[in-house]
């Protein structure tokens, strides 16, 4: 479980131990829980710029949301643009600061802060066995 903040965006995605835990966890075929802007973290799995997360559906913190926090005028970066343009996830998502989850094989993201509660619960889920 990676949870999100805009931390993730200055240093985890670029973070080559991120990148390696990342790629091992998603080939292991276990769940991983990633939320908000803690998808800023797949950026770090690419080598030789291609990342095993290419063409998997996702979402994370949108475009949208940073814009109507007045944070996209100032990042040197934007999240969902960057995980479209670099890493060729397909990405989808809800309105702003609604629940959003995306589920794909054994990744499942949640697109901002609220949806922390919906991804935690599919998370009990899957833990459970249910």
């Amino acid at each position: 479980y990676l949870p999100g903040g805009h931390g993730p965006m200055a240093d985890l995605a670029f973070d080559a131990d991120c990148g390696r835990l990342l790629r091992q966890q998603l080939a292991s075929g276990n769940p991983l829980f990633i939320v908000c802007h803690a998808p800023a973290s797949i950026l770090s799995t690419r080598i030789h710029g291609e990342s095993p997360f290419t063409g998997y559906r996702m979402t994370c913190f949108t475009d949208e949301e940073e814009e109507a926090v007045g944070v996209a005028a100032i990042a040197p970066w934007l999240l969902e643009t960057d995980l479209k343009a670099k890493i060729g996830v397909q990405f989808s998502r809800g309105p702003i600061w609604e629940p959003f989850m995306v589920e794909d094989r054994n990744l499942i993201t949640g697109q901002n802060p609220a949806s922390a509660a919906v991804l935690g619960s599919r998370m009990v889920e899957i833990l459970k066995g249910a």
